[in-house]
């Protein structure tokens, strides 16, 4: 499959995304409007800067506030439409943030997801529908190797934690509303730790080194030598359209869970990450400091992910180097330094590279 194939799945389809105005989700609707598709997208007002507000992607979607935490506000956001595909990317998607607001954590990740499941079900059109959740719902036994789609869930922190919930809501769901293999199909899926032009989250490593960049204030990494999958955002957004297009088109057999992590050498401990990003930089590359404190809040120190299942099945393979991924991912928030105005135009360059070289792969 290739961004044509996509393309003569998913154009003139209505696809509701909520969480567009984030980081993965508005990368995805830019992706999605590329490849033809009508996107009514749902989320909570974006906080500038964003990629949602560099791109001005308010123009390109039918865009609209609403709060996945309540049912009746979530339905009247919807407004009584219905959609072919459903792609939920709303989340809390922070760490530490789950340690300052454990109940909000679990009321947008958990009880969110059931209700933009409900509302799901009660759509005539439905071809399917892709959970994003994240490598971090899995029971992490600091193992060496990479967690499997058949592993345990679970989570030590509230954030994991309610990634695993969201999973089992999910399951719940699939098999008690979406089992007939003839009628719409529920997918899910575990991203790395993802990198890319455009975010500016709190708390993540990237956005932290850009901010340093800018102010000259260094950046502190607070767990150097945690290690994480790390991928451009690309590459993960691709496996979910690919999953999407076949959920659409084949139905149940891409039903399930599945995980798109990097290749074994992009799984790196964040001082080396960060040490990339200098090395790439050039000019006045944002400096750092890296220091553990004791009083941070524990998060894993190894995690990787077993991508065999997309690989197989699916047909998906990471695409980029992790020095491509960093390159692309500096690039992206050096232009905006110089020209924020030119976002929209500088994101589709990129994305007309990326598939560019998976043409040639494929």
């Amino acid at each position: 499959m290739n961004e044509t194939d996509l393309s003569q799945i998913l154009r003139g389809r209505r696809v509701l995304v909520t969480g567009h105005t984030g980081f993965k989700g508005g990368w995805l609707s830019l992706w999605l409007r590329r490849l033809g598709a009508h996107v009514v997208g749902i989320a909570l007002p974006a906080v500038a800067p964003s990629f949602c507000s560099a791109v001005d992607l308010e123009g390109l979607v039918d865009g609209r506030v609403g709060d996945i935490r309540s049912e009746a506000g979530f339905g009247e956001s919807i407004g009584g439409q219905d959609f072919d595909l459903v792609i939920h990317m709303a989340a809390q998607a922070v760490v530490r943030a789950s340690y300052e607001m454990p109940v909000d954590t679990y009321m947008t990740n958990v009880i969110g997801t059931a209700v933009v499941l409900d509302a799901a079900r009660r759509m005539p059109s439905l071809r399917g529908i892709v959970v994003v959740t994240s490598d971090k719902c899995y029971e992490n036994r600091e193992w060496v190797w990479g967690y499997r789609e058949s592993d345990p869930m679970g989570g030590r922190d509230p954030y994991s934690s309610s990634k695993g919930c969201a999973e089992l809501v999910a399951a719940a769901y699939r098999s008690s509303f979406f089992s007939d293999p003839g009628g719409p199909q529920l997918a899910t899926v575990r991203a790395g730790n993802v990198i890319g032009g455009g975010d500016w989250g709190a708390d993540r490593l990237i956005p932290d080194l850009v901010r340093a960049a800018e102010t000259g204030i260094p950046a502190r990494l607070r767990n150097p030598k945690n290690v994480r999958p790390w991928q451009h955002v690309l590459e993960p957004l691709r496996g979910y359209l690919m999953l999407a297009a076949g959920l659409v088109d084949a139905g149940a057999r891409f039903a399930g869970g599945w995980n798109f992590g990097p290749e074994k050498d992009a799984t790196v401990n964040v001082g080396a990450l960060a040490e990339l990003v200098v090395s790439q930089w050039g000019g006045r590359p944002p400096e750092y400091i890296a220091e553990r404190r004791v009083d941070e809040p524990a998060e894993s120190v190894v995690l990787r992910l077993d991508s065999t299942k997309s690989h197989v099945e699916l047909g998906w393979k990471p695409l980029l180097r992790l020095d491509e991924a960093v390159a692309m991912t500096v690039a992206w928030h050096r232009r905006y330094m110089e020209d924020p105005t030119d976002m929209r135009r500088f994101s589709q360059q990129q994305l007309d590279g990326y598939a560019a070289d998976w043409g040639r792969a494929a």
